[in-house]
């Protein structure tokens, strides 16, 4: 039970991820194949959907977007400020998070890169922006692969002739699915920010403590 409730954020997020790709997965196969049928086409196995490009490059497509959003977040968040919002650092203490740090390097307990120090300590530093950032670069070279061969294939079906992905890659189409996902992950961030200011949830970290005034600053 203590794992349960020591891990219950993640179990809950990785269970609730799992249950709307599913979803995601059942509605886009029926409908993957009402559109085959209505070409005149055979409809295909789940299998086969689960490995089509139709399935995977919008999968991707929406990872894309979340790790874009999630790594800038990690990034502006350390330079950039917002009065007032629980999801700002106080502009007013500019002190830097990790200014006693050294007084930690020595602690047994601290994760292993900080007690080796050097370069392994500076790359870690900098880690969770950086793997962000990199799990976003894998999505979109996904989403643009398998994109690519999506189009290819109603490309194909059309008697038009089928691109290669660096041809997709400067496509109006490719870039339409990118930028219809990024600028909602962008406002819904920026609404989350400003609303912070202003609202509260008691209980939530991400809140400011109900009584707080407006203008205080973080969490």
């Amino acid at each position: 039970m203590r794992f349960l409730r020591d891990n219950g954020l993640t179990i809950v997020l990785v269970l609730a991820s799992l249950a709307t790709i599913f979803g995601m997965f059942l509605s886009g196969w029926n409908v993957y194949n009402d559109e085959l049928t209505e070409h005149g086409s055979q409809a295909v196995s789940l299998f086969a959907y689960a490995t089509s490009s139709d399935f995977l490059s919008a999968l991707f497509e929406n990872w894309e977007s979340e790790f874009l959003q999630m790594s800038a977040y990690v990034v502006l968040t350390a330079f950039l400020f917002q009065r007032g919002s629980a999801e700002s650092k106080d502009p007013d203490e500019i002190a830097d998070q990790d200014e006693d740090s050294e007084v930690k390097d020595r602690d047994r307990h601290g994760p292993l890169p900080v007690r080796l120090g050097g370069l392994r300590r500076s790359v870690y530093s900098y880690s969770l922006g950086l793997t962000l950032a990199a799990l976003f670069l894998f999505s979109f070279i996904l989403h643009l692969r398998f994109s690519a061969e999506a189009h290819n294939v109603d490309a194909l079906a059309h008697g038009q002739a089928a691109q290669q992905t660096w041809e997709y890659f400067g496509s109006a189409q490719f870039w339409f699915e990118s930028f219809q996902n990024w600028q909602s992950e962008f406002l819904s961030t920026a609404v989350l920010v400003v609303l912070s200011i202003f609202l509260r949830f008691r209980g939530s970290p991400e809140s400011k403590p109900v009584a707080a005034a407006h203008s205080e600053t973080g969490s």
